[in-house]
């Protein structure tokens, strides 16, 4: 049996997460904005969650309710740095309050956890963060050029991480995940004022998403293979979830190297060889 610390607990992946985990026996740490809203689950499986208010971007807050739930449950096995969520708007709509309030959330966030936790993973000697990103973090798309920019970083952080922590026995695997049927891009998404020179090509993009996302998965689903990677002897350092990114990524490598390898000749050069 695990204990888990899951940030964003209040729907979504989250959740579903959670309820999965405490469904095989485990514990669970759930965090949210408004901890009220696991008041279903408290009741459900009562002494194995630990109900925690926590706004991320906090990290005061953020080192409490770690060193809180490690103080109740004596250990933490896999920590889930999975609040978030989408800031919709052309890069040139963006406010600076909106830029840096997604970044606050989606990647210091992320960071301010993974701080917090790593001392009791290391000291214990074992131990998993999951960092959910999406193929928005390994490719990216016009319209939510912000939300990919706190999701490469949170990328890059969390591969650094994975090489700092495997030296201590703890474990790193970032979860990539397609169009599931979560509030992503509905009520939970925030969006910037549209400059009407770009409507047409918002349209574009909007059509184009809609097709990616025609068959989302199921969030419900999701929670047996995460489980299957929290309990795999050696977990991947990156994990999609869903049909479609890979062939995202895929096509994103292919154009890259191709790119790269067009340019050689002129990268070489700059370095006067």
């Amino acid at each position: 049996m695990k204990t888990w610390f899951i940030t964003g607990t209040s729907r979504g992946f989250g959740r579903e997460w959670a309820i999965a985990a405490l469904e095989r026996g485990d514990s669970v740490a759930a965090t949210a904005r408004d901890a009220s809203s696991v008041d279903d689950l408290v009741a459900r499986y009562g002494e194995r969650i630990l109900p925690l208010t926590l706004d991320v971007t906090d990290r005061e807050a953020a080192f409490a309710a770690v060193a809180r739930a490690h103080e109740h449950f004596e250990r933490l096995d896999v920590v889930v740095n999975n609040a978030g969520y989408g800031q919709f708007g052309m890069i040139e709509e963006l406010s600076e309050a909106e830029a840096r309030a997604q970044i606050e959330t989606n990647l210091f966030g992320a960071l301010w956890v993974s701080q917090a936790a790593m001392p009791f993973l290391r000291a214990q000697g074992s131990g998993h963060f999951l960092q959910v990103s999406s193929i928005g973090g390994v490719s990216a798309f016009p319209n939510i050029g912000i939300y990919n920019a706190s999701k490469w970083g949170l990328e890059g952080f969390s591969q650094a991480l994975a090489a700092e922590a495997a030296h201590f026995g703890v474990h790193v695997t970032i979860i990539e995940p397609g169009g599931f049927s979560t509030d992503w891009g509905g009520a939970s998404a925030r969006h910037a004022d549209p400059l009407p020179v770009y409507d047409g090509f918002r349209a574009e993009v909007a059509e184009l998403r809609k097709s990616r996302a025609s068959n989302p998965g199921d969030p419900i689903a999701s929670a047996a293979a995460v489980l299957t990677i929290v309990d795999a002897e050696q977990p991947p350092l990156r994990a999609f979830l869903g049909a479609v990114p890979l062939g995202i990524a895929e096509q994103e490598y292919e154009e890259r190297l191709a790119t790269w390898r067009e340019w050689q000749p002129v990268a070489i050069a700059a370095d006067g060889r």
